[in-house]
């Protein structure tokens, strides 16, 4: 929990700090974010690419050299097994090794010249091999150097016993020198050392020891690669089984650390595949790709140092890392001068937007273009033109404001006059037993005070239903009582909120347009009000039994209402063509007021069945004025 509210804690620091920053702050942090951040993780990526790159194709070379001095080895091992076995399978050799009687000077000779020499010729026609010998203890058998020779030169080489152990299998032996005259001697002849391959001699049934076959190559030749090929940054090399390494000491490697001291580094690998390390000695960085070679028991080492190759790579990084900064500096310079020119203007918009706060509504705004910020400056102009306007109306209206309370001070003087005469006439018709004259005067009075008293646009059902009642009575005077309201309205909803004077066009809309005696059934107009909430709305239905509208009249008086003013006049002119009235006036008008008032989900909409009925929908949102008139 604490460390949650430690991470929330941070979050919020960070997001407030930045929303302190400025808007120039901010467009250079979103630059190190987006663009400078992903430069450094692409050239990070690229500069560890090169690296890799570099080494895998220093690890292939070293591979594919090894590779071919695998390959020339395993070359010579088959040569000199074949030599080996073409020796050994002659039989005129063979019977002469195997002599069991002496022989004479003249088969001696004989034996010499075409026997021996036969098989010398054949056997050193190539010139790789460096030394044939066959090594016998016969007492019968003479030596024929360099070929046939006494077994006794070689029972004291310390691989005699082993090759005797082998029963007739190949043994390989990295040997010195192979001077049999120089006894145990460590110094190697001109050529040496050499690598040679033992073999027991025997009989068919390996019961009769018949002596020692050897056949020997130089290193130098037996390892081709090793010893023809240099490379300034690499070097094979050859590990025995006694621990001796082979190779040419006097290449470009070596120089730093020899090749006994880069060995002792290695861990020499018992697989026979190629393997890859790499290790540091003398504080410098080498590589090691070896492969152990199980028939010689040797270790096949390219040793490669990556002196140079982490140096090419250190001075790719520097080269790289200079770019980066270099595109990075272009890039900063770049976005300070576009940031400054898009500041410049947002700054000239913050200091018109200060002298309007403080009351100066006519700045100049020199802020143009066709990009974001030349829009806002655009919309900025138009904003102060609109508030100018506002402040003109506004104050014109205020204007007219004092100039209607005068004219209803007035009003409301003329009205106490008219008021006291109706209540005079009233007392002398009641007086003079005009009953009928003084109802009259009683509705007429309540009437008009109903319409000069305007304190409130909005008033409460049973007021606006109170006026009807009153203009329905004075009608019924014109109409000799043929006009009849009937009104269904729950006691809760008497204090529903409506528009003052929007229930009386409606009704005298319907007197006006469904007052035909000869169309109506007792030839009484019947008005019938109900109201009720519908689906969180309230609803106000006003239905008389005149004459309808017809269909397509009725479609295009609904279309009326909402019409704007313009529209309105010219449908209005041919909707009423023809009639000497116009109509739908009032309806339009208690429309209008709706929407201004309640917004445009309200309002009314007319149905009608010719001949039958019209009905007149009034939808307000449902609210009761719980203290009279006022809300």
């Amino acid at each position: 929990m604490g460390e949650a509210r430690m991470r929330r804690y941070g979050y919020g620091a960070v997001r407030t700090y930045v929303a302190g920053l400025p808007i120039q702050g901010k467009l250079i942090l979103s630059f190190v974010l987006i663009i400078f951040i992903p430069i450094v993780l692409f050239a990070w990526y690229m500069l560890n690419g090169i690296s890799d790159g570099s080494i895998r194709e220093m690890t292939k070379k070293a591979e594919n050299i090894l590779d071919i001095e695998k390959n020339n080895i395993q070359n010579n091992i088959e040569l000199m097994e074949w030599t080996s076995q073409l020796a050994e399978s002659n039989e005129d050799m063979k019977d002469y090794l195997q002599s069991t009687d002496e022989m004479d000077i003249a088969a001696l000779l004989e034996f010499k010249d075409k026997t021996f020499s036969n098989f010398e010729q054949l056997l050193f026609n190539n010139p790789r091999i460096a030394a044939i010998r066959m090594y016998t203890d016969n007492p019968h058998v003479y030596e024929f150097w360099p070929v046939v020779l006494s077994e006794s030169r070689i029972r004291n080489k310390p691989w005699y016993g082993t090759v005797l152990e082998q029963k007739g299998m190949n043994w390989w032996e990295i040997q010195r020198s192979i001077d049999i005259l120089q006894g145990q001697t460590d110094d190697a002849d001109v050529d040496g050392p050499f690598v040679s391959l033992f073999r027991e001699l025997a009989s068919f049934d390996r019961t009769t020891h018949n002596g020692v076959l050897e056949v020997s190559m130089s290193v130098r030749q037996f390892f081709t690669k090793t010893f023809s090929v240099r490379e300034p940054t690499s070097q094979l090399l050859v590990v025995a089984r006694d621990g001796g390494i082979y190779t040419d000491e006097e290449a470009e490697i070596f120089r730093r650390a020899s090749a006994q001291e880069l060995t002792g580094a290695i861990p020499l690998s018992p697989e026979e595949g190629n393997s890859t390390g790499m290790f540091r000695y003398g504080g410098q960085s080498y590589m090691a790709v070896q492969t152990y070679i199980p028939k010689l028991d040797i270790h096949l080492v390219n040793v490669v140092s990556l002196a140079d190759t982490l140096a090419d790579i250190q001075r790719n990084r520097t080269n790289l890392v200079f770019i980066v900064l270099l595109l990075a500096a272009v890039l900063i310079v770049v976005s300070a001068f576009m940031h400054s020119l898009i500041l410049k203007r947002l700054k000239i918009l913050r200091e018109s937007m200060k002298k309007v706060r403080g009351g100066d509504f006519h700045p100049d705004v020199p802020v143009y273009g066709s990009d974001e910020v030349g829009e806002l400056g655009h919309h900025y102009r138009q904003m102060l033109k609109k508030i100018n306007a506002l402040i003109a109306e506004q104050v014109n209206r205020q204007a007219a404001t004092k100039e209607a309370e005068i004219r209803s001070l007035k009003n409301q003087i003329d009205s106490h006059f008219l008021y006291n005469t109706l209540e005079n006439l009233k007392m002398l018709a009641e007086v003079e037993g005009q009953y009928t004259i003084s109802d009259s005067l009683t509705s007429l009075g309540g009437m008009m005070r109903y319409s000069l008293q305007w304190t409130h646009d909005r008033v409460r059902l049973r007021d606006e239903i109170e006026h009807i009642r009153n203009y329905m009575a004075i009608m019924n005077i014109r109409y000799d009582g043929r006009l009849e309201l009937r009104v269904d309205v729950p006691p809760e909803s008497m204090d529903q909120e409506v528009l003052k004077m929007s229930l009386q066009p409606i009704v005298e809309n319907a007197v006006k347009h469904g007052m035909n005696p000869s169309e109506l059934k007792d030839g009484k107009l019947q008005v019938l009000l109900t109201a009720g909430t519908r689906l969180e709305q309230f609803v106000i239905e006003i239905t008389d039994n005149g004459c309808g509208i017809g269909e397509d009249r009725l479609r295009r008086l609904n279309r009326m209402l909402r019409m704007e003013e313009s529209d309105y006049r010219e449908f209005r002119s041919e909707f009423d063509k023809g009639k000497k009235e116009s109509g739908g006036i009032g309806l339009r008008n208690v429309e209008q007021r709706m929407v201004m008032s309640y917004g445009a989900d309200y309002g009314i909409r007319v149905e009608s069945v010719e001949r039958s009925f019209t009905r007149v929908v009034m939808t307000l949102p449902k609210f009761n004025l719980g203290g009279g008139e006022s809300r």
